[in-house]
């Protein structure tokens, strides 16, 4: 199979669920900076050192969950095609308020704002962190424009924009944590 086909030359794409759909779609907006955040946290994880191996390992499931997410995205809530996809569950937001509070517990209290920075994986993190809150936002604007109310054929996309917000905030506090690692102080 190759890799390009030519068929989106025109600006036009296919959902998994088989609709065509501009390449600026909101959908196609929404999982293409769910495919950014993914790609940033690979650089996140190579930026760690290799003892890390638990945030490395944390690192990767959040970006299966992110392909997961991504699927979702890219099929319409009322297609048949949602039967062979994956479901999104509120374990995922669990498991990151569970490392959030472990990694926190290793941080001094936050006293006022940090700049990004320090150490590359922390830096990276930041940056994860922003596009991140970027995929929230288009997230919710998409949901907005739907109507869909909670509990909806939606309610995997709902589930969604929960695991993002969290995402974020776990970013948050794996950049401190990486600055920690690496003996980086915070700047303010």
């Amino acid at each position: 199979m190759k890799i390009y086909t030519g068929k989106g030359d025109r600006g036009k794409t296919s959902l998994f669920s088989g609709e065509k759909v501009d390449k600026s779609h909101e959908r196609i907006e929404v999982y293409g900076d769910v495919d950014e955040l993914n790609s940033v946290l690979g650089a996140v994880a190579a930026f760690l050192p290799s003892q890390e191996r638990s945030l490395d390992g944390e690192i990767r499931d959040i970006q299966r969950e992110l392909i997961r997410m991504s699927a979702w995205l890219a099929t319409t809530p009322t297609s048949p095609s949602t039967a062979y996809l994956q479901p999104l569950t509120d374990e995922p937001r669990q498991t990151l308020e569970a490392a959030i509070d472990r990694m926190e517990e290793q941080l001094e209290p936050l006293r006022h704002f940090i700049l990004p920075g320090g150490h590359p994986s922390a830096a990276m993190a930041h940056v994860a962190r922003t596009v991140c809150r970027r995929a929230e936002r288009r997230l919710a604007g998409m949901l907005r424009n739907a109507g869909a109310p909670p509990g909806s054929s939606d309610a995997p996309l709902q589930q969604a924009l929960v695991f993002l917000n969290r995402l974020s905030d776990y970013l948050f506090v794996l950049a401190r944590t990486c600055n920690r690692i690496h003996g980086k102080p915070e700047s303010a």
